[in-house]
């Protein structure tokens, strides 16, 4: 029995020849996804602060030593500034609950889940970022969470001061959902979605076609073929068509 095989100069005809249904398949793939992006995700928006924290009794003493020291704590200060006690803080002093309707009975693991900390290398230096669906809101509770991790922070660690590096922005653009993206990434899923349909198909029809096909799949020689003429094929159907009438 011989073994099947796979002609890819066969398969790149395939692909040529189907060229326009794969184009609009993709441009299908990534307007589906941007109208996604637009109507059924909820935009996102992020305000950052920063602070520095410094806990040497003299700034003028700080030595390289102390600075890779303050540098290991700051994964512990990254926890504190999520913690429970920052959250309930932040939920009492903008009165959360009452003030805004879509965060009636939050949790402080709710707010907590808002905020995200990430810590400079080798620094001291912490960026807190809040994600909210209303900017002015994410800028406030970032603005809030500062205050509120800095005293925390003084306190369980025993913190000289907490000093603050740059105040929450108001965000003008949403980061999230990331439009360019998603819509690539459906266009992506369209092409390849048609290609591959495209392909699979050719691979699974056995049908005969050319004489090419004879040999390929029976292991036959044509003597001979004849033509196809449609101007004979025309006159047989409308002759058949008479004879039903």
């Amino acid at each position: 029995m011989e073994e099947e095989y796979i002609d890819l100069k066969e398969l790149f005809l395939v692909v040529i020849e189907y060229f326009w249904t794969i184009v609009f398949a993709t441009v299908i793939g990534a307007c589906g996804m941007y109208l996604a992006s637009q109507t059924l995700m909820s935009k996102k928006f992020n305000s950052t602060t920063k602070i520095y924290v410094l806990n040497q009794q003299d700034a003028q003493m700080l030595t390289y030593s102390d600075l890779q020291t303050g540098s290991q704590l700051t994964k512990d200060y990254a926890d504190l500034v999520k913690s429970r006690t920052v959250a309930n803080q932040v939920i009492a002093d903008l009165d959360l609950s009452n003030s805004y309707p879509d965060m009636k009975g939050i949790t402080p693991e709710q707010v907590a889940g808002m905020i995200t900390v990430n810590i400079q290398q080798d620094t001291r230096i912490l960026q807190i970022t809040v994600t909210d669906t209303d900017p002015v809101r994410a800028q406030a509770i970032a603005n809030a969470v500062r205050v509120a991790a800095s005293t925390h922070i003084s306190k369980v660690m025993n913190i000289k001061s907490v000093n603050v590096i740059d105040y929450a922005n108001l965000p003008d653009h949403p980061s999230k959902p990331r439009t360019t993206r998603l819509v690539l990434i459906g266009a992506l899923i369209g092409m390849f979605l048609s290609a591959g349909s495209v392909i699979l198909r050719h691979i699974l029809d056995d049908t005969v076609k050319t004489p090419d096909d004879v040999e390929k799949h029976l292991g036959l020689s044509v003597l001979a073929s004849i033509p196809y003429d449609e101007i004979v094929d025309t006159h047989a159907k409308k002759r058949k068509k008479k004879r039903k009438a």
